[in-house]
């Protein structure tokens, strides 16, 4: 049976932040509009902010449909599965933002994760979600998957763009600054990525 939780902390909390990949699902208030479930998978990504607060690194891709529906209406769902070990699903159900490069908060949310270097993803925002319901669910049928190692054509692919092509590959992107349903998606031109923003050794 699930169980709802107040806080995420103790065993809760670890579970979510051994697991190598979870996944997040948005979607605009119209009720025709597209519907939009990502995987994440970058390890030290995703970080545990307080009790009722978790963000994660939002890196460069071909869209950028989270942030267009957290900029009109913040809703999102995470949700953590475990494919090794007991069987288990979380979720997370809050409220999200986008915190894009030239926020003043952007720098400090970034001490929240010292194992991963963001510059060769190309980090485009921090996603801070406030959590509204935690809980979870059996995962009787979650099937086994092994781990080996993350990918690294994501970090192969943008480590070869500077501030200024990265920008300027966004803006050949159809659904970049708006989503697929027309919404406002990731402002460009993309702010320059501050010296103070990557830790020092780097």
């Amino acid at each position: 049976m699930g169980k709802t939780y107040e806080r995420i902390d103790g065993r809760l909390r670890t579970f979510i932040e051994e697991q190598p990949l979870f996944f997040t699902a948005t979607a605009p208030l119209d009720a025709d509009g597209t519907v939009n479930l990502s995987p994440k998978g970058v390890s030290g990504s995703f970080a545990v902010v307080d009790e009722r607060t978790v963000a994660y690194l939002d890196f460069a891709g071909s869209n950028a449909e989270t942030i267009a529906h957290l900029r009109e209406n913040g809703r999102i769902t995470l949700m953590w599965c475990a494919f090794q070990g007991p069987p288990n699903i979380v979720r997370v159900h809050g409220r999200g933002e986008p915190v894009f490069r030239d926020d003043p908060r952007f720098t400090g949310l970034l001490d929240h994760f010292p194992g991963v270097d963001p510059t060769p993803h190309g980090l485009r925002a921090v996603i801070v979600v406030r959590a509204e319901l935690i809980r979870d669910t059996c995962g009787f049928a979650v099937p086994h998957l092994s781990y080996d190692q993350d990918r690294s054509l994501h970090a192969d692919r943008f480590r070869r763009e500077d501030d200024e092509s990265l920008s300027a590959y966004f803006e050949k992107k159809p659904d970049i600054t708006t989503s697929i349903d027309g919404l406002p998606g990731l402002p460009l031109p993309l702010p320059p990525m501050a010296p103070t923003a990557v830790p020092p050794g780097r």
